[in-house]
């Protein structure tokens, strides 16, 4: 066993670029994870110079300077970003609070539903299942779980002003990444070892399957969000701008978004409706909504990212989720790219690395 060990490492290990390669991904993965938390305006700022630079590049082709370029372009992304969060947060946040106050009329309203069918349909269903239900609602309603809820509102308005701090860091960093782009990988090329061309391939293949996948994923958020709105202010759904934005971010979770949201969609809808043909209109049109996104925006978004099956990206959300949160599960496709890409580059017993004409820089 320890001799088929040994051969295994001396063949898979044996190049000094698959090593630099390993030494890379290990280094940056052990960073992100024990030192997330420190390095996270840094790592935001890196991704949005990442998405930044292209428009930046575009402005260059046409004979503005670097720093004039990064300038208009991080000036336009800010104004951008305050003409969203000062237009849209607000309304979100007043159909937030709405639909808190009214939860419990709404699950008033489900309880006698409920217990009128368990009245005409007692063979279907228990009595004692229908109560075990109401005691539980009853517990999550009650005054103590409310105080904690209360608590966790306090914890995250404390945040309020890391969150200031970080709105001031971040353009900074970006602009600065922008700005000095050239310098900056120039300067960070000597912590990195000098047998790197395989790290360099890796970093070719997923340069712009990484980029295509930020865009088109923002482009996603931003049409089936805004289509949903509209739809849902044409029903007259309550709730609409709210539920709007959460069906736009549904998208980040591939197959278990667009499932996990249905259901408040619905609860919203029966509320409102009952079982009335607004209440199948409005699912239907939401279907609709989910199978053009599916079979025709994801396609034509997406049709140069790699080919994934849905196991492995269902893993990769489940995985990269777990390990770094909201943003794991945002990067979960490109990081299950990037260990392919790695596994199709690792050179095997029979390859020559060596030989391997990479795109210089």
């Amino acid at each position: 066993m320890l001799n088929l060990l040994t051969t295994w490492y001396k063949e898979r290990f044996s190049d000094p670029q698959a090593v630099t390669l390993v030494f890379i991904l290990m280094g940056i993965a052990l960073a992100i994870y024990f030192a997330g938390g420190l390095l996270a305006p840094l790592l935001v700022a890196l991704v949005l110079a990442f998405l930044l630079e292209w428009p930046v590049a575009q402005m260059i082709k046409v004979g503005m300077n670097r720093t004039t370029a990064a300038s208009a372009v991080l000036v336009l992304f800010i104004g951008t970003m305050l003409l969203i969060t000062f237009g849209l947060v607000p309304s979100i946040w007043k159909q937030g609070v709405a639909l808190i106050t009214d939860l419990p009329t709404m699950l008033d309203k489900g309880l006698h539903t409920a217990q009128s069918y368990v009245n005409q349909y007692p063979q279907f269903v228990n009595p004692d299942q229908l109560d075990s239900m109401v005691s539980e609602l009853k517990k999550m309603l009650d005054t103590q779980h409310l105080l904690d809820i209360g608590k966790q509102i306090i914890g995250y308005s404390a945040s309020l002003l890391v969150l200031m701090v970080y709105a001031i860091l971040v353009p900074l960093l970006v602009f600065f990444f922008l700005k000095d782009k050239d310098e900056l990988i120039k300067g960070s090329k000597r912590f990195i070892p000098t047998n790197r061309e395989l790290a360099r391939k890796v970093w070719y293949e997923m340069h712009q399957q990484i980029f295509n996948y930020i865009r088109g994923k923002v482009i996603e958020i931003v049409i089936i969000g805004g289509v949903s709105y509209i739809f849902f202010a044409i029903m007259d759904l309550r709730y609409a701008a709210l539920l709007g934005v959460l069906t736009g971010f549904s998208v980040l979770i591939p197959y278990v978004g667009a499932t996990l949201v249905t259901l408040p969609i619905a609860l919203v809808a029966f509320f409102q409706w009952g079982i009335s043909p607004e209440f199948g209109y409005l699912m239907l049109g939401y279907g609709i909504i989910q199978a053009l996104d599916g079979n025709l925006l994801v396609p034509l978004l997406f049709s140069d990212a790699v080919d994934l099956h849905p196991v492995f990206i269902i893993a990769a959300v489940l995985i990269f989720g777990g390990l770094w949160g909201v943003w794991g599960v945002f990067f979960a496709i490109p990081l299950a790219s990037l260990v392919k890409a790695v596994l199709n580059a690792w050179p095997t017993p029979n390859s020559q690395t060596n030989g391997v004409e990479v795109k210089t820089e």
